[in-house]
């Protein structure tokens, strides 16, 4: 019996990987979060499959589920939106599991960041423009930041930045990032990616902060700020350029 850890990806069901899909199939128990997890992914589940709606349940009871599992002898899919490496509280998932001896898989999944930057059709890193790309978010209600990644210290790099689980304070991402990036940096925030109902706004540090209030965002949504987003004049990439000599490995 294994448990797989399976990013569903951001939204739309058909953004699951192959992979993904066909280990979902195959599994006669899943859990699933249900206040994220597309529905229509719950028709590839297998006739019978006991499907279980995690966005109520805590991280003992979510373990409990795998252990009544794994004296079935019964394979979990452990479904979470978007992909397991980021954001996802798999880590405490997983150790738990090696506490009590089943073993698990992760099958990677697309994450939101990158629907987001399919949405805006933009490349997030860009020659000479932005080669680094900062997946954070910020400490409100949820667990605390660890020192030194707060914004105003990630600001200071320059760096394209990717707020996750933020979108509720967006005045204070404006207020830290203003004196780092600048009042015309751009800035953008994708909500619902990659769903029927996705919105994209595009602007600057400057009124980015409205948009967001007119629209009434305050959840399942990224924000993006950084110089790569209005890159239009930069230099094209040395993998494709004709001055490279494409005879040495």
């Amino acid at each position: 019996m294994t448990v797989y850890f399976i990013g569903a990806g951001p939204g739309a069901a058909d953004l699951i990987t192959v992979r993904g899909a066909r280990t979902l199939a195959a599994a006669p128990v899943c859990l699933y979060a249900g206040s994220l997890v597309p529905r229509e992914l719950l028709a590839e589940c297998p006739d019978g499959a006991r499907l279980v709606d995690t966005s109520r349940l805590n991280l003992d009871e979510i373990i409990a589920e795998c252990v009544s599992a794994h004296e079935a002898g019964r394979d979990v899919a452990r479904l979470h939106s978007g992909d397991p490496s980021v954001f996802s509280a798999v880590a405490e998932q997983m150790r738990r599991l090696d506490a009590v001896g089943i073993p698990y898989e992760v099958v990677p999944g697309v994450p939101a960041f990158a629907a987001a930057a399919a949405a805006l059709k933009r490349e997030l890193t860009v020659p000479t423009v932005g080669q680094t790309v900062i997946l954070t978010r910020i400490a409100q209600q949820a667990t605390p930041m660890p020192p030194g990644e707060d914004l105003a210290t990630l600001g200071r790099s320059g760096a394209l930045l990717v707020l996750h689980l933020a979108t509720r304070y967006v005045d204070r991402v404006v207020e830290e990032l203003l004196p780092h990036y600048g009042a015309e940096c751009p800035a953008a925030v994708v909500a619902m990616a990659s769903r029927p109902d996705e919105l994209v706004l595009r602007g600057t540090l400057a009124d980015i902060a409205g948009q967001v209030k007119e629209a009434g965002l305050v959840r399942t949504s990224v924000i993006i700020v950084g110089r790569t987003l209005g890159a239009e004049q930069f230099r094209d990439s040395h993998l494709y350029s004709p001055e490279r000599d494409r005879h040495v490995c």
